[in-house]
């Protein structure tokens, strides 16, 4: 039995429970995977964000990677018509003929755009992540399009399959000196979370596990607040200068990787507090996401906060 067979064996019951109780409902699921803002439709025009990564700004943030033999494509927009934008920016990049396409995890903006690429894109995913992507995205693409402004983009929307999966680390030798590294550390926003790390650029693409004053938000269905504290805590040791977020802008490394833990931390330690006081998960959901409103004022957005706060609940001893 393959390596991706028996993960999909081992992980089924974890999940399945979870995924379909999250699905019977947009208002209290679906609000836990991004923030929807006005304009779904991406930039048409790159941005640089280091000497070899440039972005496409905005539902999330699209990264490009170009070396000389190969780009690396990191998301796709939502739905075909923005990977079609993402495409033709790539046209204008490459260098050389290959293109690859990662995704940060499964959630339709960031791999529901997969149509609008050539067929030769080469897709590369992690196992968890693909996982996830086989026992939910269908669901997470149904739930997304009934929202009136979703409907059109993810209209007949369904997920190409990987041409290539690891397990936990993959490097992409992409010419010129160009290294970028794929990995998966464990669950946090998702249980299929992956980052990006260029070099030389030391530039991080970290999906949604790094944000600029987002207010986290780990999936009761999968993610994680200890584990995600741990891969902020290990990914000092990558040394990267600047960090290309999904839903917020680009920014110093180090600033956004305190930043994201500081929230984190006060997060579950208020959560434990609640806990061990006898609060129940859903009145200590409701206090601490006030608690953290009150000392992250300019922070957001704020609806998936309660889910963190109960998976905090549940991972507590």
């Amino acid at each position: 039995m393959s390596l991706l067979n028996r993960m999909l064996l081992f992980n089924a019951m974890r999940l399945s429970n979870v995924s379909s109780v999250c699905l019977l409902s947009f208002a209290s699921c679906g609000a836990l995977f991004a923030q929807f803002p006005d304009n779904l439709m991406l930039a048409q025009e790159p941005t640089k964000v280091s000497d070899h990564v440039y972005m496409l700004k905005g539902f999330p943030n699209v990264g490009i990677v170009v070396g000389d033999k190969a780009t690396l494509v990191v998301d796709t927009g939502l739905g075909p018509k923005n990977g079609e934008f993402v495409a033709r920016a790539v046209k204008k990049l490459a260098k050389g003929s290959i293109l690859y396409l990662t995704t940060t995890h499964f959630h339709p903006e960031h791999a529901g755009g997969d149509g609008g690429f050539p067929e030769s894109t080469i897709i590369i995913r992690n196992l968890a992540q693909q996982i996830e992507a086989d026992q939910r995205a269908a669901g997470m693409i149904e739930m997304f399009a009934k929202r009136p402004e979703m409907k059109e983009l993810l209209a007949g929307v369904t997920l190409r399959p990987p041409d290539m999966v690891f397990d936990h680390q993959l490097t992409l030798d992409l010419g010129g000196g160009v290294l970028t590294k794929l990995f998966w550390m464990g669950a946090a926003h998702t249980a299929g979370d992956e980052m990006v790390f260029v070099d030389p650029d030391a530039t991080l693409i970290s999906g949604d596990v790094v944000q600029y004053k987002q207010a986290a938000a780990a999936a009761a269905d999968g993610g994680s607040v200890k584990n995600w504290i741990f891969i902020l805590d290990q990914l000092g040791g990558l040394h990267a200068k600047t960090i290309l977020p999904d839903h917020s802008d680009p920014g110093p490394a180090d600033q956004m990787i305190q930043l994201q833990r500081i929230f984190l931390a006060d997060l579950q330690t208020w959560t434990i507090e609640m806990k061990h006081n006898g609060v129940s998960a859903d009145d200590a959901a409701k206090k601490v996401t006030e608690q953290l409103k009150v000392a992250y004022p300019d922070w957001e957005p704020w609806f998936g906060v309660p889910a963190s706060v109960k998976t905090a609940y549940r991972e507590s001893d």
